[in-house]
């Protein structure tokens, strides 16, 4: 919500990442501004225990070396066609309209009219 009117609608499904990214969405586009298909193209990381970490490998080796020196395990993950790292798809409200993204982890597309 915002000014009392809906923002955006959206989901991220697939098991024990479903919390996750929907945390990742909401910062992807509301703190930093990134649009509905930019956020769910981008890599995606799930916690699965303690300090273990599972991160899609085209967050890239910076990124990962980062999180290893802070004391995190990783597993590099490719995206798959299960529920490792989600699906997502958004509906965002924009001034003039909406715009929306899908999930190319999965079937389906973002189609407006």
């Amino acid at each position: 919500m915002k000014d009392g009117q809906p923002l955006m609608s959206f989901g991220v499904m697939g098991g024990p990442i479903q919390a996750q990214g929907h945390v990742q969405m909401v910062l992807r586009t509301q703190l930093w501004g990134q649009d509905p298909q930019t956020a769910v193209d981008a890599p995606r990381w799930r916690i699965v225990e303690g300090l273990d970490v599972a991160v899609e490998a085209a967050a890239g080796d910076a990124v990962i070396a980062q999180l290893e020196a802070m004391g995190h395990r990783i597993s590099r993950e490719m995206p798959d066609t299960s529920y490792g790292f989600g699906g997502a798809q958004l509906i965002h409200k924009v001034k003039d309209g909406y715009v929306a993204g899908s999930d190319p982890r999965k079937d389906g597309q973002a189609v407006g009219f």
